[in-house]
């Protein structure tokens, strides 16, 4: 995976894109080795291909603290004495996660062996112990100075002819990946020459997609990009190798929603639930309430021993005023640090609005939202996910399975201890009846909770108008299709057994019908597939409490998607682990 994280070298990317003007001397040397139509396997333009094809290995860093490799998924890690197991993405991030909640300068994390490891070239190789892992990665280079350019990607499938010395064509191949691409280029001599079927198109670490129609502009292209971006090749997992301006740029941008804060060593998170900071490029810092009220303070940056500091001085805000030290700029998200037990946690919020109750009366008007999860009394409510509220006029809300509607009421509103609240009255469905405590509020999605009493209720944004091409195809799955469980596992203990022989028959109406080893019904359900607010893949089952299939009812995110094969997971409460479905097409 590339790690897409701008660096202040745009203007680079800019003469590139229009057209590939100025910086010609430096690139004088690579446009002489380069025929006009053919290439030699030797030259420095196909060295810039290569380089950009390699196997990036810096995304799992927090585990090898190497770039040159990447661990094959799935494997298993222990951290502070819990075995984990990786096999996505995502589980690396939840590695990130568990070492900024435990408040240590040391955090312990064991790989058990054996893994499987791949290299820049795609070569695998088994790994038996650390020692051994040790041994591959003494040479890695710490800090971006390895070859591989990863601040763009080609974009497939590319053409390729190869050619004798007379320059007669001797064959033709097309690629689709860039592991293709680079053993393509592996399994041929020094000598051989090769032709690119022009244009190809390559896309730049922002996105940005340029066409290029000859060597020469494919050559200027690659040596171009080789620093315009941060490569992330460091093996510092919270990302702190940012400076002082692109902390100024990132903080002014949009205001930020305070998360989480800890002063000498106490939690106050609560008492700072919905404070909205905006800073401003004068110096001024404007932090707002969840009812509106506005705190005026200053803020500046300074380095000091390369790190980038931001000091925060309020009258009236004891717990932001200090000095601190900036140590992550994640995905949306900056986290401050000032010595033992001081901590913010702030997320960027750029669409939402400053009067809290306001906004959440108008997110929740402007669509549907779908029910991601609800507890009450500490018990999940699975029969109830996906379930659609529609929130109207006058105090008029609706809840909707796809086939029965239930009317009730709904009022934003303050609770008896003076917190806002959500509160809804539906007869027909109790499970929901409740004056829920606002918690987390973002444009796609709100959540609901009362810490210490078991309730709480997650909702999901649908404004019907879906263009997701992701969402589409995996609908388009379902259209009258017939299933089986490959696995199952529940709390990480496997139960597929009890599913074998049963047929689960998905409608593109998003019913579910079960036949028996006889063909007979033996339960019905519902589905839903959608991009959450973390722009994640998420299928929602559902069955009836009675249901025998109720244990299959959840809320899965879609680790891997094919024709015929979907791999679910879902991550439970607690120290309860995880769910785990594989469906299989009949």
């Amino acid at each position: 995976m590339k790690n897409f994280r701008n660096k202040v070298m745009y203007i680079c990317l800019l003469m590139v894109t229009v057209g590939f003007f100025g910086c010609q001397d430096e690139f004088e040397e690579v446009i002489e080795k380069t025929d006009k139509e053919t290439l030699a396997v030797s030259s420095a333009t196909v060295k810039l291909i290569t380089d950009t094809t390699s196997k990036d290995g810096s995304f799992d860093n927090i585990v090898d603290e190497t770039s040159c490799f990447a661990i094959n998924f799935p494997y298993t890690v222990n951290i502070h004495g819990l075995d984990i197991i990786i096999d996505s993405i995502e589980d690396l991030r939840l590695i990130e996660e568990i070492f900024d909640k435990v408040d240590t300068d040391v955090d312990i994390l064991d790989i058990l062996f054996p893994i499987t490891i791949t290299l820049a070239d795609f070569t695998e190789i088994v790994i038996n112990n650390q020692q051994e892992l040790r041994e591959v990665g003494k040479d890695c280079i710490e800090g971006g100075d390895d070859d591989d350019i990863e601040c763009i990607d080609f974009v497939y499938p590319i053409t390729l002819y190869t050619f004798d010395i007379n320059k007669v064509k001797t064959g033709k191949v097309v690629v689709t990946s860039d592991k293709e691409l680079k053993r393509f280029f592996a399994g041929l001599d020094k000598k051989d020459i090769v032709s690119v079927q022009f244009p190809i198109s390559l896309k730049f670490f922002d996105g940005t997609e340029i066409s290029v129609n000859s060597n020469e502009e494919l050559a200027q292209t690659l040596e171009r990009a080789k620093n315009i971006c941060d490569e992330d090749d460091d093996n510092d997992h919270n990302d702190d190798d940012f400076t002082k301006e692109r902390l100024d740029e990132y903080l002014v941008k949009c205001p930020w929603l305070v998360k989480e804060v800890k002063r000498n060593a106490e939690l106050h998170t609560e008492q700072y639930f919905g404070y909205i900071l905006n800073f401003k490029e004068d110096g001024e810092v404007v932090a707002r309430d969840k009812n509106g009220n506005v705190l005026k303070g200053t803020w500046n940056t300074r380095v000091h021993e390369n790190k980038v500091l931001i000091k925060l001085e309020f009258d009236n805000l004891v717990d932001f005023t200090l000095e601190w030290y900036v140590y992550e700029i994640g995905e949306g998200r900056i986290k401050l640090y000032a010595g033992d037990g001081n901590r913010i946690v702030m997320k960027k919020s750029c669409d939402i609005l400053q009067h809290v109750p306001d906004t959440l009366r108008g997110l929740l008007r402007e669509c549907s939202w779908v029910i991601k999860k609800v507890k009450v009394d500490g018990v999940n409510i699975n029969r109830m996910l996906g379930f659609e509220f529609n929130f109207e006029g006058e105090g008029v809300v609706t809840l909707s399975d796809g086939e029965t509607t239930s009317n009730g009421t709904w009022e934003i509103t303050k609770n008896e201890q003076d917190k806002l609240v959500m509160a809804i009255t539906m007869g027909n469905e109790p499970g929901v009846s409740f004056e829920w405590l606002l918690s987390d509020l973002r444009d796609r999605r709100l959540k609901f909770n009362i810490e210490g009493t078991g309730y709480e209720l997650i909702l999901e944004r649908d404004c019907k108008h879906n263009d997701d091409e992701d969402v589409k195809w995996i609908r388009g799955l379902f259209d009258d299709t017939s299933w089986g469980v490959n696995y199952f596992a529940e709390n990480e203990d496997e139960g597929t057994a009890s599913y074998d022989g049963y047929t689960f028959n998905f409608k593109a109406n998003g019913a579910i019908s079960v036949l028996d080893t006889n063909n007979q019904e033996a339960g019905s359900g519902k589905w839903f597939v959608y991009r959450n607010s973390d722009d994640q893949l998420e299928l929602i089952i559902r069955f009836a409490t009675d249901s025998p299939f109720y244990d299959l009812a959840n809320d899965y995110k879609i680790l891997e998607v094919k024709e015929d094969f979907l791999d679910l997971k879902h991550y439970n409460d607690g120290d309860l682990g995880w769910d785990r479905l594989k469906l299989g097409k009949l």
